[in-house]
């Protein structure tokens, strides 16, 4: 009986695990393009706001 319910215990550990992995892929991907927009926009900012101050634009 100890052998069985120390297989259970592994099997249900890597079944948590599996499902944290998949919950955080899921939120992962769902934020993916507008975590990207924002990102460009940012990074657009970034380049254009010191060009204009420049004059170089």
């Amino acid at each position: 009986m100890t052998s069985i319910n120390r297989m259970m215990d592994a099997i249900r550990y890597k079944a948590q695990i599996l499902a944290r992995t998949t919950k955080l892929e899921s939120g992962i991907m769902g934020m993916g393009l507008l975590g990207f927009a924002v990102g460009l926009g940012v990074i657009m900012l970034c380049i254009l706001i010191p060009a204009l101050i420049l004059g170089a634009i």
